[in-house]
């Protein structure tokens, strides 16, 4: 059977045949720890540029699939709102609008209190631009509207802070402020029943109540507060399609505001931390990477007698160069390939080994008052695997160049007289 001579040698000297009582068990081993430094960097690198993908992709559904991709407001209490919205919706940028009365309140339940944004909203509306609905029960919008015992859906968060659960009641206290005429306004409260509590988690699970529109314009007393919401078709374009809109419209009091206002830092913290994590990884496949220079470098010097003997034998400088750069390319292939098999499984279960931990030890890693999400996101892209893999394996083969060069430089008179 035809075998290349430089690919049948390296392959042995990367330990692929061992014999014994001879030094190509210690050769074996060094190649096997290249090898293996190469596996876990490169596995690492899938698993955690997967999980800086989980973030970005719960940012964009989960978190901006709750909260709208932009605001409109205006101050005066004249303001038609549903036309509004008719209006904003037909833009063609504008994949749906709907109208909100947005109020910065506390909740009351005995003598705990937490703040919170309440939102009174259209139920017929709001499912077009949130999709906060696939969080609740069916009936749990019905139940704001009851003029006898108004309804609140709450975030897990601060139900959880309240102590308080599904049909229980609170109230909700707007403090007192100042009035467009010098005067104060009074505080105003309202007493409401839970109607529902969702857990998206999110950190909006921690600051968001939602009420019917009547409600939150009695809690406002009618000032301020009153925008619509927009979902937008190209999300990264938000801030400019946010600005065209508001030159469209006919009054100066209108102002408005979009989701990189309010979550584009966290987007952007995300991106680098994917990029500066991303490096680090990068690095650590290098320094594996340098681990098969220092591996060739030894083989070479172990191999001296060898490679003279070769020569001898009619081998090219060409053979010997190749030589040792299939035994790297064999480290390289190998560490690559195995190091992508179990990246792209430890993705995949990243996020079940995660929540089984935390389960086992009763403890949660991540809380969604502190970060994004509560849960340790992944989403497995191959463009991802195919880069990581195949800058692990060329790294390895440009390691092989310089010991495969000083082999090939090695004079086979020199070598075997220092052997004797």
């Amino acid at each position: 059977m035809f075998r290349p001579l430089p690919a049948f040698i390296g392959l042995r000297y990367a330990g692929a045949q061992r014999r014994g009582g001879d030094s190509s068990g210690l050769v074996s081993f060094i190649s096997g720890l290249s090898m293996v430094g190469l596996i876990l960097g490169v596995a690492l690198m899938i698993v955690v540029m997967s999980v800086m993908n989980g973030f970005d992709r719960e940012l964009r559904e989960r978190i901006l699939g709750i909260m709208p991709h932009g605001t409109i407001y205006n101050a005066s209490p004249d303001i038609d709102w549903p036309a509004l919205r008719d209006q904003l919706e037909d833009n063609p940028e504008v994949l749906a609008a709907a109208e909100v009365w947005q109020v910065n309140a506390l909740a009351r339940k005995g003598r705990e209190v937490t703040p919170l944004l309440v939102q009174g909203i259209n139920p017929e509306t709001i499912v077009e631009v949130s999709n906060i609905g696939q969080f609740l029960d069916p009936q749990a919008f019905a139940a704001l509207g009851d003029p006898a015992q108004p309804g609140v859906i709450l975030g897990r968060g601060i139900a959880d802070k309240l102590g308080v659960g599904e049909g229980e009641y609170l109230s909700l206290i707007v403090p007192s402020s100042e009035s467009d005429d010098g005067g104060r306004r009074a505080a105003r409260l309202a007493g409401f029943v839970v109607a529902d509590i969702f857990h998206s988690g999110t950190a909006l699970d921690h600051s968001l109540a939602l009420v019917s529109w009547p409600q939150a314009q009695a809690l406002a007393g009618g000032s301020g507060g009153a925008g619509v919401q927009l979902r937008f078709g190209k999300m990264l374009e938000s801030y400019w399609t946010l600005r065209s809109l508001l030159q469209q419209l006919p009054s100066q009091d209108f102002y408005g505001s979009d989701w990189s206002s309010t979550h584009g830092n966290l987007y952007q913290a995300i991106q680098m931390s994917r990029n500066l994590v991303g490096l680090l990884v990068l690095l650590i496949i290098a320094i594996a990477a340098f681990n098969v220079v220092s591996t060739l470098v030894m083989v070479v010097i172990d191999k001296h007698s060898d490679i003279a003997i070769l020569r001898t034998m009619g081998a090219s400088t060409r053979e010997i160069l190749l030589t040792f750069v299939s035994q790297g390319a064999l480290v390289g292939l190998v560490g690559a390939v195995v190091g992508g098999i179990l990246g792209v499984l430890g993705a995949l279960t990243v996020t079940d080994l995660v929540a089984g931990l935390e389960s086992l030890f009763g403890v949660q890693f991540l809380k969604s008052d502190v970060y994004p999400v509560d849960y340790l996101p992944s989403e497995l892209q191959w463009g991802d695997v195919a880069l990581v893999v195949g800058a692990g394996f060329l790294l390895s083969l440009l390691a092989t160049l310089y010991p495969a060069l000083q082999a090939s430089r090695v004079q086979p008179a020199a070598a075997l007289r220092n052997e004797q």
